[in-house]
């Protein structure tokens, strides 16, 4: 047995069940001890597509994710991916190749330090140098992949390494220790109870941490029985039922919006599962509301958040105990009642709107429409990711995935990818701009050699949304964002997928609906109107906000 044989049997110690990535020379051990495994390679077409691929897989499973490239260009082809998983907290491994380290046949061709450009990227990074260091490496790479705040992990294997032989004396693969997450203090649950009980406008604010199964059920009983009103951050939608009478909306926005009246009014703010690496939705001030930081990690101090009271350990453990101790709660619900009320009128606004190029409160309503309470949204990154973050009420966790915490570009196909073949049986979209579909459009091939059924939905106004949004907001005149795009049905159709471009409004709803049911990989280019970002989301929404 050679180390690359070990490397792999360490991986299928852990559970390892695929690995995604691109091979190169560096790696060809590796691959042909995965040959002989259990593991199944599922081969991308660019290594940023196999890390998101792979983090998403992480994200929604709460395993790490593997993902695989060679030295160089491979490994730095992964950069955003590690960035993506570390600050969504999304737990990843991933594996590169080097050229030899104990003697050098092309000098320092490709050779890039790898290690060192991980570091900052990482919760931890290391090359093998030894065989018989890889059952502990990798154990303790996936302890730290998972660990609360789980994020990327780096090892390298270098091509001599890789093909060194074990020694008999080696240790074998190590156990995997369980380990059970510790639980709050009792007498800090005991005080967060109390600020609860005497707080006059106290809000429930859910973020990404909270996005998970044991957490949801805990907080759906805390909202039911306490009667608290709550929000979102955008990667805690669906963790309650926005549908629920007490559900003030998505922080989408910094400011301005619904919700910012309803916090300044708040005099406690109940933190569940968000930190600053996540954008804030409010910003805490000296003297201000107090907040109570609810997670499974302690709160980073910042200049916008300095929580008053942490209650630190398993958050479905936490919600439990609170809700038992606060009991209903007697708080004056009108201004919140009116908030509700206004959010609720605004959000139906436009959506019946037939005009063409569509307004983004029609396109949301009409996704809505045909995506079923377990169907799956997958968001890359523009300004329609603020509409669906707004517009857009998920039933259940998970079902809108998007990224505010790096918020990179290139995401949304790769993500929708990998939650379509982890869930077959749900409908699955991806969601992209122009500009972010062909970041990673080359994944097309992937998803139709892996017989993926998904819907790609392309949202074209031939620009960098989101800039030009912030363009006009700062009073710059509009400039340098715009470009042309391909025949994008010819081009969906050139990977074998099937190609549809919308030309009236009111047939969109129903093709989406016919791709769905057809299956197999469909790609909808819909033309978009955009001028609804700055006369609602800069101009119209300032006048309306300052009336409640």
């Amino acid at each position: 047995m050679n180390a690359a044989k070990l490397l792999v049997k360490a991986l299928e110690n852990e559970g390892v069940e695929r690995i995604y990535g691109v091979p190169g020379e560096e790696n060809l051990d590796f691959l042909e001890a995965l040959r002989t495994s259990r593991i199944e390679l599922i081969l991308t077409r660019h290594e940023q597509g196999a890390a998101f691929m792979a983090a998403t897989y992480g994200r929604l499973t709460g395993r790490p994710g593997v993902c695989l490239a060679t030295l160089g260009p491979g490994a730095t082809n992964l950069v955003t991916g590690a960035a993506y998983a570390q600050l969504g907290a999304f737990p990843l491994v991933m594996i590169t190749g080097q050229k030899p380290i104990k003697t050098s046949k092309q000098g320092q061709f490709q050779i890039v330090d790898v290690v060192e450009m991980m570091r900052p990227l990482t919760k931890y990074t290391r090359q093998i140098v030894n065989a018989a260091r890889i059952p502990s490496i990798v154990r303790e790479a996936f302890r730290q992949a998972m660990e609360e705040r789980p994020g990327a992990v780096h090892l390298e294997l270098p091509e001599d390494i890789a093909r060194e032989p074990v020694e008999k004396n080696t240790a074998p693969v190590f156990p995997i220790a369980q380990t059970r997450r510790p639980n709050a203090d009792e007498g800090v649950v005991q005080q967060a109870a109390e600020m609860i009980r005497v707080a006059r406008y106290p809000l429930l604010l859910i973020g990404a941490g909270a996005n998970r199964n044991r957490v949801h059920t805990a907080l759906n009983r805390f909202v039911a029985e306490t009667g608290i009103y709550f929000f979102n951050t955008q990667m805690g939608k669906g963790v309650v039922n926005e549908n629920n009478s007490h559900c003030l909306g998505t922080a989408a926005l910094s400011d301005n919006d619904y919700i910012h009246c309803a916090i300044d009014r708040s005099d406690l703010v109940i933190n569940v599962g968000h930190d600053v690496v996540e954008k804030p939705p409010f910003f805490m001030e000296h003297g201000g509301k107090k907040v109570i930081h609810v997670n499974f990690k302690t709160a980073s101090v910042d200049n916008v958040y300095f929580p008053q009271l942490g209650v630190v350990g398993d958050i479905a453990e936490s919600i439990t105990r609170l809700t038992a101790l606060v009991g209903p709660l007697g708080q004056d619900c009108a201004y919140f009642q009116s908030v509700k009320k206004e959010l609720d009128q605004h959000l139906l606004e436009e959506t019946e709107d037939a005009g063409y190029p569509i307004k983004p409160q029609r396109f949301v309503a009409d996704v809505r429409k045909v995506m079923p309470n377990n169907g799956v949204i997958a968001l890359d990154n523009g300004v329609y990711k603020i509409w669906f973050a707004r517009n857009y009420l998920a039933a259940e966790p998970n079902t809108v995935l998007l990224d505010n915490a790096l918020a990179t570009m290139g995401a949304g196909l790769p993500s929708a990818m990998e939650v379509a073949r982890l869930y077959p049986e749900r409908r699955v979209m991806a969601i992209c701009g122009d500009g972010g579909f062909m970041m990673n459009s080359q994944e097309m091939e992937t998803a139709v050699r892996l017989g993926l059924n998904l819907v790609v939905l392309v949202l074209e106004d031939q620009s960098y949304g989101m800039i030009r949004w912030k363009q006009y907001s700062m009073g710059y005149a509009d400039f340098g964002l715009e470009f042309n795009n391909p025949d994008f049905v010819m081009y969906a159709q050139s990977y074998g997928a099937k190609g549809h471009r919308v030309e009236k409004t009111e047939e969109f709803a129903p093709l989406l609906e016919r791709c769905f049911i057809e299956g197999g990989v469909h790609l909808v280019a819909l033309p978009v109107d955009y001028s609804e970002n700055n006369r609602v989301l800069v101009d119209e929404l300032k006048k309306k906000v300052c009336l409640l």
